[in-house]
């Protein structure tokens, strides 16, 4: 479970690396055919303000990098649950702001890390106790 679960971790930090680029340096070209419904005017004015979004989606994915190179366990965990936790967040705020689908993107893959981290930290807690 806990094999699932890192590579899963390490899916998330490629959407977000892909996320980061495309609102970096594809918002222009790329934005207005994902984001049909939005003014194909839109995309030249907040041509900064999306290059803004993407550096944070950078620092997401590498968090979560960061976390699949940490060796101790416990540390391994806290600091994905931690990058995985802010990902979540990020998802509600996009589907609360922008539209539904994005934020789903981000919250469903992030919730099922959280859950099979919780679970193998659950069950290793229980291993250790026999």
């Amino acid at each position: 479970m806990k094999k699932i679960a890192l590579a899963l971790i390490a899916l998330i930090a490629l959407l977000h690396f892909y996320i980061a680029w495309f609102e970096m340096f594809a918002w222009t070209s790329r934005g207005p055919k994902v984001f049909d419904t939005f003014p194909p005017e839109l995309f030249e004015q907040t041509v900064h303000m999306a290059a803004n979004q993407g550096i944070y989606n950078a620092f997401l994915a590498v968090g979560l990098v960061w976390s699949l190179l940490i060796k101790d366990a416990k540390w391994q965990n806290n600091v994905a649950s931690c990058f995985l936790g802010f990902v979540a967040v990020a998802g509600v705020v996009a589907a609360v702001t922008v539209a539904v689908k994005p934020g789903l993107i981000q919250i469903v893959p992030a919730s099922i890390a959280l859950i099979l981290l919780y679970l193998c930290r659950k069950s290793t807690r229980l291993d250790s106790t026999k």
